[in-house]
C-alpha cells in the first residue's frame, strides 16, 4: 500500500485521534458509533440504518476477504444490503490491503473510494469504544489537513428520507401480497419474504401504502429517529384498524409502538453487534440476534392491548412488541441478520402463517 495520509478524528468532547487514510480522502463528520461485529463489513456498510453514521469497528482487522461484486438476484443485490454505502466513514485499527475470498472482486479500501467514503486505520479504536461506552455515542468529525468541517448531528434530519427508496417496487409473483414500507429497508427483508413464495410491493417511507390491495403489511429497518416519521406512523395507525397482519423490524418496532401509542427514546450508544441475546417474554427461550439501533421502545408506555415480545438480557430494554389478540408485532433486532445470526428467521414464517390465517388459507 502506498504512503497513506494522517488524518484527525475529533470528538465533541474534544477528543483527538489520529489516523491514516485508506478511503476516500474528504472531511466528513456525523455521529460516532461502534459495532462489535467480526465479520460482515460489506452488509453493515451498505445497511441504510448507519447514515450519518462514522462507523467504529471493534473487531481489529478489516479488509482481508475483500468485498464482493454488484451481481443482482431476483431484483435487488446479492451480496450487499442495498444499493450504495450509507455509512458516512469507516474507522478500523488495522487495514488489510491484500484480500482473499472466492467472490472478492475488489479491495475495502478501492470501495470506500468508488462510494466518496473516508476510511481511517492505524487507531486505538479500544480507547475510543471506550469513551464511547463511557459517555455514549456522540458527534464526532473526520479532518484532512486544510479541509475543517463542522461537527453535525444526523439525528436533527429525518434520515428515513435519505434511506428510503422514491420509487414504488415490486417483487415476485407470489399468491400473498405484502407491503413493504421502506424505511431504510435490508435487502434480506426482501429475499426472507420472496423466499416464502410472496409477492413484495416495496414504497417509499411516506407513501399512502393503505390506498394499496395487500394481504399483509411489513414495516422496515432504518434511521434515525422515528418521531420524525409522524407521517408514517399516521398510515400504519389507519393499517392497524384494518385487522391486517402486521410485521416490523428495527425502526418498524419502533413506528408500529407510536402508531400503538407508545413512546421511544435515544439510548446511551445503541445495539450495533451479532450477539445479543434476547428473552422471548413468558419463557425461557433466548435467542442471539443481530441489531443495529440507536433508538428503543418505552415497554412502560404500552396500552394495555399490547406487551412486550421479546426482552434485551443484557440491559432490559424492548425488543419487540405484540398486540395481545391481532396479528400485530415487531422486533428490534434483525431476525433477517445478514450478516449474523439466523435463529429467529422462523419470525418471517409466522407473519405469512398470520397472513394465511387471516385469509381463511
Amino acid at each position: 500500500m502506498t504512503k497513506a495520509r494522517t488524518v484527525n478524528l475529533i470528538l465533541e468532547d474534544g477528543t483527538r485521534l489520529t489516523g491514516k487514510s485508506f478511503g476516500y480522502e474528504r472531511s466528513v463528520a456525523g455521529e460516532v458509533v461502534f459495532y462489535t461485529a467480526m465479520t460482515g463489513y460489506p452488509e453493515s456498510l451498505t445497511d441504510p440504518s448507519y447514515t450519518g453514521q462514522l462507523l467504529v469497528s471493534t473487531y481489529p482487522l478489516i479488509g482481508n476477504y475483500g468485498v464482493p461484486s454488484d451481481a443482482m438476484r431476483d431484483g435487488v443485490n446479492a451480496f450487499y444490503e442495498s444499493g450504495r454505502i450509507h455509512a458516512s466513514a469507516l474507522l478500523i485499527a488495522d487495514y488489510s490491503d491484500r484480500y482473499s475470498h472466492w467472490n472478492a472482486v475488489k479491495s475495502l479500501g478501492d470501495w470506500l473510494k468508488e462510494w466518496k467514503v473516508p476510511g481511517i486505520y492505524d487507531l486505538d479504536t479500544r480507547a475510543l469504544t471506550k469513551i464511547l461506552r463511557e459517555k455514549g455515542s456522540m458527534l464526532g468529525k473526520i479532518e484532512f489537513d486544510g479541509e475543517p468541517v463542522d461537527f453535525y448531528d444526523p439525528n436533527s434530519d429525518n434520515l428515513v428520507a435519505l434511506a428510503s427508496d422514491r420509487q414504488k417496487s415490486v417483487y415476485g409473483n407470489g399468491g400473498l401480497r405484502v407491503v413493504l414500507v421502506d424505511c431504510g429497508v435490508k435487502n434480506n427483508i426482501i429475499r426472507r419474504l420472496l423466499a416464502r413464495g410472496v409477492t413484495v410491493v416495496r414504497v417509499p417511507w411516506d407513501y399512502d401504502f393503505t390506498r394499496e390491495e395487500y394481504d399483509g403489511l411489513f414495516i422496515s429497518n432504518g434511521p434515525g429517529d422515528p418521531a420524525l416519521c409522524d407521517i408514517t406512523v399516521g398510515h400504519i395507525r389507519k393499517a392497524l384498524d384494518t385487522g391486517k397482519p402486521v410485521m416490523g423490524i428495527c425502526l418498524g418496532n419502533q413506528l408500529l409502538a407510536l402508531a400503538a401509542g407508545a413512546k421511544t427514546y435515544k439510548m446511551k450508544y445503541g445495539h450495533r453487534s451479532h450477539n445479543q441475546p434476547v428473552l422471548l417474554n413468558g419463557t425461557e427461550r433466548c435467542f442471539i440476534t443481530a441489531q443495529n439501533h440507536g433508538f428503543a421502545v418505552d415497554t412502560e408506555t404500552l396500552p394495555p392491548d399490547w406487551e412486550p415480545l421479546f426482552i434485551n438480557v443484557n440491559d432490559g430494554t424492548n425488543e419487540g412488541i405484540r398486540h395481545k389478540t391481532a396479528p400485530f408485532f415487531s422486533t428490534q433486532f434483525h431476525p433477517e441478520a445478514s450478516s449474523g445470526p439466523i435463529d429467529t428467521d422462523f419470525l418471517f414464517d409466522d407473519f405469512v402463517t398470520n397472513i394465511k390465517k387471516n385469509n381463511k388459507l
